[in-house]
């Protein structure tokens, strides 16, 4: 076997060999850069497409995948898409998180997108 033949061999299988080295991927349930704010703090300050998580409840719906969301500290409207619902009832004494972004609008308040609801026990 000529000394090429062997270099290459020992790459092929160092490559081999560090493919099964490879971590495995796993789902990460800690914090996320996703920031903790409260619904008074964004209606002061909106940042277009910040990352939040609310806790509050959903005290009533306005439209179509539209409610009205208070955490204590303010109103604001949540854009929930149906599928994103939990499987459980949710009404307004069910308190929840949500986790979406900011949405601004020229010409309306800010809102926020939804993009997971979780009840809280």
């Amino acid at each position: 076997m000529s000394v090429h033949m062997k270099a290459r061999y020992l790459v092929a299988c160092a490559v081999v060999a560090g493919s099964f080295a490879l971590p495995v991927q796993a789902k990460y349930s800690g914090p996320s850069a996703a920031g903790e704010a409260t619904v008074a703090a964004i209606l002061k300050n909106p940042v277009d497409d910040q990352n939040v998580v609310l806790r509050g409840y959903l005290l009533r719906q306005t439209g179509h995948e539209k409610y009205i969301f208070s955490d204590g500290t303010g109103e604001i409207v949540a854009e929930i898409d149906d599928k994103d619902f939990p499987a459980q009832s949710v009404d307004d004494k069910t308190k929840v998180e949500i986790v979406g972004e900011v949405d601004t609008g020229l010409r309306r308040p800010p809102e926020i997108e939804v993009d997971k609801v979780r009840v809280l026990k």
